[in-house]
């Protein structure tokens, strides 16, 4: 019975000892990294302006009509900064006759997503429009566009 405890109390001591310099063995063999400097980079900003008609906005007051307004341009304006950011889709058709312009029509296109946007300002213009000024920082979107690929 004195072997046996002895021997257990032997395995458990030689256990931890391989534990701990497997442990120390394993960071040893890590390899060395160069450290991460990250500089400062100046933001390059990008805005966007949104309008939106007061009046013709649905609500029962003219409160509400203000706030959809609001709302309104706020979404133009991002459907701007995504057209800047990204481009538009631009798909025209024109009919000529007889050297005659039968018809010319076009329509446009935005997709896109923009992150880290903010409100610049969101304002009243003259007594019906509404306008909102976003802006983005194209670098930020960039890191942010990088971390969905």
């Amino acid at each position: 019975m004195k072997y046996i405890g002895l021997l257990l109390l032997t395995v458990m001591l030689a256990g931890c000892e391989t534990a701990g310099k497997t442990a120390v063995e394993l960071v040893e063999a890590l390899p060395d990294l160069p450290p991460t400097s990250v500089e400062p980079v100046e933001p390059v900003w990008v805005s966007a302006t949104g309008y939106a008609p007061i009046s013709l906005q649905p609500g029962a007051t003219r409160q509400q009509k203000v706030v959809m307004a609001m709302r309104a341009s706020k979404l133009r304006a991002y459907q701007e900064l995504v057209g800047i950011v990204h481009g538009q889709y631009v798909f025209g058709t024109t009919t000529v006759n007889d050297m005659v312009l039968q018809s010319d029509s076009f329509k446009t296109a935005v997709a896109g997503f923009v992150r880290g946007a903010r409100v610049v300002k969101s304002y009243p213009v003259q007594d019906d429009t509404y306008a909102t000024v976003l802006e983005v920082d194209m670098n930020q979107l960039q890191r942010a566009w990088s971390e969905l690929q």
